[in-house]
């Protein structure tokens, strides 16, 4: 049997024969019964749980970082600014700029807090909190990352900007999520590319693209596959003590492969739960990063901070454009 046959579905939320998983770009559920208490956790005065941010609190433009300091940075910019909201790592900032209303929300690091953040955020929009019930006409919402990463290949420069047509997600939420759908076909060049040169990844191979936001989608930012990883050290091929199950061989293979002139550019821990929740929740999004650290020269950026506030300024002159 040749390796795509042998990539058949098996009814289920994984390729029989295969750790390429399958992901949907329509999982809503249109649910009539109330949402329990324990499954919609509000506070006392009805705001959502973990961000305790209510409904009109929110723009429809939402930037999100991982550094709650970076909230503070991008909303000096606005014009006016008129919600301050802190709740544990959850920074959120609402404001207007040049006549664009905006939000901007620090999620932390990693996609298990993205995995908060965004129900949290879809629910303030497309959920009516008092009845308890997904509303009838629902609302897109654009996301827009602007963060750090790593580069994965050694001709992007340092201090550079990247954008994510496409994530890899290795950290483990996305299958969740899962409810049948095909799978990317990068997804299944990559898994059959790394099996060619047995190896393969600790993980099931799952790709998510997202729709991006029309001018992002126009800009000549450079793209690239972005992988998200589960954490900093280990699942990012790092290893100070303790060995990483990323081998040196795993990493080459990987840095060389190509598919339709895609190719796994910056490693980071977001990516991949933003564009994946996005997606399936009818969203769009962009995860915009400056390359601070280059992995395969295990080069790191003199001038952190100046870069990630021309990322800053960057992004927001292209949401200004939207």
């Amino acid at each position: 049997m040749n390796k795509r046959g042998a990539l058949s579905r098996n009814g289920g939320s994984q390729l029989s024969g295969s750790p390429v998983q399958l992901f949907t770009t329509n999982l809503l559920n249109q649910q009539s019964i109330n949402l329990s208490n324990s499954e919609l956790i509000l506070r006392p005065n009805g705001a959502l749980y973990h961000l305790d941010l209510l409904p009109g609190q929110v723009a429809e433009t939402i930037i999100t970082v991982g550094d709650p300091e970076r909230v503070r940075a991008i909303s000096r910019r606005f014009d006016k600014l008129e919600l301050q909201v802190e709740a544990r790592e959850f920074v959120t900032h609402t404001g207007e700029l040049d006549g664009k209303r905006l939000t901007v929300i620090s999620t932390g690091i990693g996609t298990d807090n993205v995995d908060i953040v965004f129900n949290e955020l879809d629910a303030l929009f497309n959920i009516d909190l008092e009845r308890r019930e997904v509303r009838d006409k629902l609302t897109r919402l654009d996301f827009i990352r602007l963060g750090t990463s790593g580069a994965f290949q050694s001709d992007l420069p340092l201090d550079s900007f990247l954008m994510s047509e496409a994530a890899l997600a290795t950290d483990g939420l996305l299958p969740f999520y899962l409810s049948g759908g095909e799978p990317d076909e990068a997804a299944i060049s990559l898994f059959e590319y790394l099996e060619d040169g047995k190896v393969q990844l600790p993980v099931p191979v799952l790709i998510v693209r997202p729709e991006l936001p029309p001018a992002f989608a126009a800009s000549d930012l450079p793209r690239g596959v972005t992988m998200t990883a589960s954490g900093f050290y280990a699942p990012q091929g790092r290893s100070l003590r303790l060995p990483s199950g990323l081998s040196p061989d795993l990493l080459s293979r990987m840095r060389s492969w190509r598919h339709d002139g895609m190719r796994i550019t910056n490693i980071e821990m977001e990516t991949s739960g933003i564009y994946g929740l996005a997606t399936a929740l009818g969203h769009r999004a962009v995860s915009v990063s400056a390359l601070l650290a280059n992995r395969s020269l295990g080069t790191f950026s003199s001038q952190p901070a100046e870069t990630v506030e021309k990322l800053i300024d960057k992004g927001l002159a292209l949401i200004l454009n939207s």
